[in-house]
């Protein structure tokens, strides 16, 4: 097995509440009372501008005025937009504890790869700390590619100058795993940040402090 000289984080389901998944979207249009079938058409709406929203090639605003403010709103997208982000939460039983650890014991190039359209990422980045903690930010708004491309575990870690076999990905969904280890890559899909610990000392990523995480 390659020395593991890079680990790539996702952060929604692993570090920190999702960013802008069905759980967070509903919470937010039932917090602004849409009904039912304005839900149902707001998530009709809703993947194609996502899709273009996470890959940097248009804005908030521009994603909302496509899927929300389709007709007149009784709130503002700023009230909506600040709702959204209200949302992000550190995750409890995450692996906030052991990005931690590995970033402060500066052996390992810590690496974002996770899909989030700009204006969440930039804020989730300030909110909670998280250029202390990463080396570099190859995330979908950045980088205009999206998981399970496989182009975007390829592009982090060209950006990185690693190879494949020199890495680790973590993830909380299966599928991105599996695409990632197709290329190369080290894979493991958090559960628990203590199968998580067990998972990197098996890969060599140890010596961190992280007993009792």
């Amino acid at each position: 097995m390659a020395q593991i000289r890079a680990i790539f984080w996702d952060v929604g389901g692993v570090l920190l509440t999702n960013g802008w998944d069905t759980t967070e979207r509903h919470a937010v249009l039932n917090q602004f009372g849409l009904d039912a079938g304005d839900i149902e058409q707001f998530e009709h709406l809703h993947p194609g501008p996502n899709d273009q929203w996470e890959k940097g090639e248009i804005t908030v605003n521009e994603y909302l005025s496509r899927t929300l403010f389709t007709e007149p709103r009784s709130f503002t997208s700023d009230e909506f937009v600040a709702a959204m982000k209200a949302q992000s939460r550190v995750l409890p039983d995450g692996a906030m504890p052991m990005l931690h650890a590995i970033a402060k014991a500066g052996i390992y190039k810590v690496v974002m790869l996770n899909n989030e359209a700009a204006e969440l990422n930039d804020f989730r980045i300030e909110k909670f700390g998280f250029r202390d903690q990463f080396v570099a930010f190859c995330s979908s708004c950045y980088v205009g590619l999206r998981k399970p491309d496989p182009k975007i575990f390829q592009r982090g870690t060209q950006i990185m100058q690693v190879e494949p076999e020199e890495s680790v990905f973590i993830d909380d969904r299966e599928g991105n795993i599996k695409i990632a280890v197709g290329l190369g890559m080290q894979g493991v899909q958090f559960t628990t940040p203590d199968a998580l610990v067990k998972e990197l000392k098996s890969l060599g990523v140890d010596n961190l402090n992280l007993s009792g995480m």
